[in-house]
């Protein structure tokens, strides 16, 4: 599912998975991703909050719930489950990123940098924690400091792997499109892992009236 886009092998397989182990919450959990991709929102929630029922501490379930609300624009429901996570580990960098999603499609801009900043520390720096950060600068319009987080990131690159996907999300918030879909092009090309929720990522909602974007799914053979 995330690299090969083979979406009807990548069902098959967390089918396989849990039929193996019904109560592999990491499985369930990980399906939803699939029907995120696909843009079933309901479907993706109710596997999360099967997966939570198997395994209630483990985090990333938790905040994989959250994650789901927060693609399905359910924002307070979102914020309570990420909240919940975050009960059980205030140090769960993962939670902190979505959370600073959420808070972010809210406007409550200066609650998302926090959150993501939090992120950035938490992971030590991870590329996708920086290119949610630089997106929220460029959005609340900090456009300085959305620029340094570009700059930074593109002379990491240099010496380390970042998914370009982590770029073309800072040029969305500068609102330069032609650069965005250049870098996400350079994410198809890569198979970039957060490439595959572009449909339903509200950050990106500005470029779906573009042709790129309806080649860009189906190339990827998703569902337009």
């Amino acid at each position: 599912m995330g690299y090969d886009w083979d979406w009807t092998g990548g069902e098959r397989e967390f089918k396989r998975a849990m039929d193996l182990n019904p109560r592999a919450g990491l499985a369930q959990s990980r399906y939803s991703n699939y029907f995120e991709a696909m843009g079933r929102m309901d479907d993706a929630i109710a596997e999360s909050k099967h997966a939570r029922e198997v395994e209630p501490l483990l985090l990333i379930i938790g905040a994989t719930l959250g994650r789901d609300f927060f693609r399905a624009r359910q924002y307070d429901q979102a914020i309570a489950e990420l909240g919940k996570s975050l009960d059980l580990d205030p140090n769960f960098a993962q939670a902190h990123l979505y959370l600073g999603w959420v808070y972010e499609q809210q406007k409550r801009y200066e609650e998302a940098i926090v959150e993501l900043q939090k992120g950035v520390t938490l992971s030590g720096g991870e590329s996708e924690m920086a290119g949610a950060l630089g997106h929220a600068y460029a959005v609340s319009g900090k456009r300085a400091e959305a620029e340094k987080a570009l700059l930074v990131l593109k002379e990491r690159s240099t010496q380390h792997y970042v998914a370009p996907f982590d770029i073309a999300l800072i040029y969305a918030g500068l609102a330069a499109k032609n650069s965005m879909f250049e870098w996400l092009e350079k994410a198809y090309e890569d198979h970039s892992t957060w490439l595959i929720f572009l449909k339903v990522d509200p950050r990106f909602a500005s470029l779906r009236d573009d042709p790129r974007y309806h080649d860009l799914l189906r190339r990827m053979k998703l569902p337009d």
